[in-house]
């Protein structure tokens, strides 16, 4: 039988449930406000390579976009179409390749296109194809999210990648599985590191890298490691892959990208403002940091926005606190370790708990807090979006329209809940994307939307529903065998829910 549509693309084991915050239309929109730049209007949107179609559904039902999503793996696009389906959601899922997708007469125009780590993982044919499509379908202002495995930091790594898929292809077989030859060929390379070959006694960070990949979730590196295509690029060669799209780069959506003094040290800053042509600067950029994952933003047709258009527009955005203070850390990691003033971050923080979480425009927080410039608020909220602490808002029109379609998907992610633990993200409205929220607390959710008013209930609840499919929490390595050990290790976890639950509140999530 003929395998050739999947094109040595591993379609053996399924992809892991992962949520993929930067493909989320608010966050490219408010990265490219932070740079200045016009963001696009609402419009359709368009995700390539879905793999289980979380970050798909939960875009759909959040941001109120107009949702198009294609996988060739159809394993995938079934179980997409499933969770849509379960919960209403109007998601357009296809288990079309990037040829046939090209070949249909009824696309709409999207004004959003994001392809989150494909890039790396196609041929060169299926990278034309993929420029094609944002030639002919994105729409002019359009903008398009491409993240990617990128020189010059996969460099040393290139070879150990190499390695890695020769040995699974040359001493495996399909008789073994996917998952036992990435097992296999871990621990081959690993004696390597033993037997002390000079490839790794001259890059040691690669025998740690080695290490930490063997807990990694094995779905995971099957996909990020052992297809056929794996190609990383510098940023100038993607560039020109996308030139004929007419596509120009923007910026990067992950924030912490913004902030120099995280990433750049003096000398590294002085070398980049002398380069005046943007894309050798970026290139230039990418050997300080050692970058070896970009997640970049391309415009077709991006438009500067004045100091005074571009500050208005910021203070009109809003943001929301996703954790509690506590979870707060004040040191910061990017390519420098920075530790935050907390005369300036703590009192922002707390606002936001003393007022329920609720979100806040960036001109309330500028009249909250006179004392700040402009420039160390902005930079204050920039550090906390990039950290993971706050995200950007929508505005009340799309959250009101978001919240019936965000209710139904999540109340489905809570019922699968109930038998497994693959998908730990829900959708917020309010900001239109995905949050962290764990099996358990998903369990003490649907009883407490179910009308049970005691949170004792909700754990008794949770653990009726594990005995039944005769499932024992593990702490520390250790089984709980009683009840009630279980019921206490389930409290552990009701204690953070509780103090989480005005933030989801203020979500719309609970």
């Amino acid at each position: 039988m003929s395998n050739n549509w999947t094109e040595g693309y591993v379609t053996e084991v399924p992809y892991t449930h992962g949520y993929y915050r930067e493909l989320s239309p608010s966050l490219q929109r408010f990265a490219l406000l932070s740079r200045g730049f016009a963001p696009p209007a609402d419009g359709p949107y368009l995700e390539l390579g879905f793999g289980q179609g979380l970050s798909a559904c939960i875009h759909a039902a959040a941001s109120g976009c107009l949702v198009w999503a294609t996988d060739f793996n159809p394993t995938q696009a079934a179980y997409a179409q499933s969770l849509s389906r379960a919960a209403g959601l109007d998601v357009k899922f296809l288990d079309d390749s990037f040829e046939q997708l090209l070949a249909r007469n009824d696309l709409p125009e999207f004004q959003y296109i994001g392809a989150h780590g494909i890039w790396t993982w196609v041929s060169n044919d299926a990278r034309k194809q993929i420029v094609e499509l944002l030639r002919s379908k994105l729409s002019v202002g359009g903008m398009a999210y491409l993240s990617y495995n990128s020189f010059p930091g996969w460099s040393a790594a290139y070879s150990l990648r190499h390695l890695l898929a020769l040995q699974a292809d040359v001493m495996g077989s399909a008789a073994q599985g996917v998952l036992e030859r990435v097992t296999n060929a871990l621990d081959f390379a690993n004696d390597l590191v033993a037997k002390n070959a000079l490839y790794f006694k001259t890059n040691p960070m690669l025998g740690e890298r080695l290490q930490k990949m063997t807990g990694f979730d094995k779905h995971y590196l099957a996909h990020e490691y052992f297809n056929r295509n794996w190609q990383p690029m510098h940023f100038s060669e993607v560039v020109e892959w996308l030139t004929p799209a007419k596509l120009e780069f923007v910026t990067s959506v992950h924030m912490l990208d913004h902030v120099d003094i995280i990433n750049l040290s003096t000398e590294a800053l002085q070398t980049l403002q002398a380069i005046k042509q943007k894309v050798f600067r970026e290139s230039v950029r990418d050997y300080f940091v050692n970058q070896q994952f970009r997640r970049d933003i391309f415009v077709r047709g991006p438009l500067q926005l004045s100091a005074l258009d571009q500050r208005e527009a910021l203070m009109q955005s809003a943001v929301a606190l996703l954790v509690t203070p506590e979870e707060i850390s004040y040191t910061v990691t990017g390519v420098n370790e920075v530790t935050l003033q907390e005369t300036i971050y703590r009192p922002i923080i707390e606002l936001f708990a003393q007022r329920n979480y609720r979100p806040h425009t960036l001109a309330e927080l500028a009249k909250e807090f006179p004392g700040l410039v402009w420039d160390q608020l902005i930079q204050a909220v920039t550090i906390l979006i990039g950290a993971g602490h706050m995200h950007p808002v929508q505005t009340e029109a799309v959250i009101k329209k978001a919240t019936p379609k965000a209710k139904a998907l999540n109340k489905e992610l809570c019922l699968r809940a109930r038998s497994s633990s693959d998908i730990s993200y829900l959708a917020s409205p309010v900001i239109g994307a995905g949050i962290i929220v764990n099996r358990f607390e998903q369990l003490f959710l649907a009883s407490k939307q179910a009308g049970k008013s005691q949170p004792q209930a909700w754990v008794e609840d949770a653990w009726s529903i594990l005995q039944l499919q005769g499932q024992k929490l593990v702490v520390d390595g250790k089984t709980m065998e009683t009840t009630e050990e279980n019921i206490a290790a389930l409290g552990k976890y009701l204690e953070k829910f509780t103090a989480r639950l005005p933030i989801l509140t203020a979500l719309g999530i609970a």
